[in-house]
């Protein structure tokens, strides 16, 4: 695939570099702060685009609101956050949008390149990649929704399993239960957050953004 990396970070922009060549996948720009970024997105248009949180010239959340800039203006441009930081307003706000070709990780919990390479092809596919400390400390934010509190220990926790991307076989793994009960429970979890079926769009990807809204 073609990526941009963006992160002020020379050693890690180099070897992320030289790590995706020899996966296969074509660097087409490696930037070291926002503008740059989103210069090189309206230039290039790569498939997915590697975006830290803290970058030139402020060093706070220059990453998150030049995603938040790439998923209005180019759509088809798949986002994958990878930071140290977790920065839940934005997070939250980026996943308001629609939840397709999105992702959120965090640096220092990456410890299988494989897993990497993974959630890659996930957002470029359209899924979602995100870190399950992610997905706690957003719904940490989210503990008064009332909605929320009707589902039992497990159908939270298969909650947040689908907002990491994976889908029902991988969570039964997981788990360690059959792929009909991680169903049973997605059922439930429908259900419960009362996710009308008529709307046009994916229920999976309704209670994802229900349970992360804030």
């Amino acid at each position: 695939m073609r990526l941009i990396l963006a992160d002020d970070s020379v050693l890690l922009r180099e070897g992320l570099t030289r790590l995706l060549a020899e996966a296969g996948h074509e660097v087409v720009a490696a930037v070291a702060d926002a503008p740059a970024l989103l210069a090189a997105v309206a230039d290039q248009r790569p498939d997915v685009a590697v975006i830290d949180v803290r970058m030139p010239p402020g060093h706070k959340d220059e990453g998150l609101r030049a995603a938040l800039e790439i998923r209005a203006r180019w759509p088809e441009v798949g986002v994958l956050v990878l930071s140290q930081y977790v920065e839940p307003h934005y997070a939250a706000t980026l996943l308001a949008g629609p939840a397709e070709g999105l992702g959120y990780l965090l640096k220092d919990r990456v410890s299988e390149v494989a897993d990497f390479l993974g959630s890659l092809d996930r957002v470029r596919a359209g899924g979602t990649a995100f870190d399950p400390e992610v997905v706690r400390q957003l719904l940490a934010r989210t503990s008064h929704a009332d909605p929320l509190s009707r589902l039992s220990p497990r159908e939270s926790e298969v909650l947040a399993h689908l907002a990491q991307g994976l889908v029902n076989a991988a969570i039964a793994e997981r788990l360690h239960v059959s792929a009909s009960t991680v169903e049973k429970h997605v059922n439930a979890i429908m259900d419960k957050l009362d996710l009308p079926r008529d709307t046009g769009y994916s229920r999976r990807v309704l209670a994802i953004l229900r349970y992360l809204e804030g």
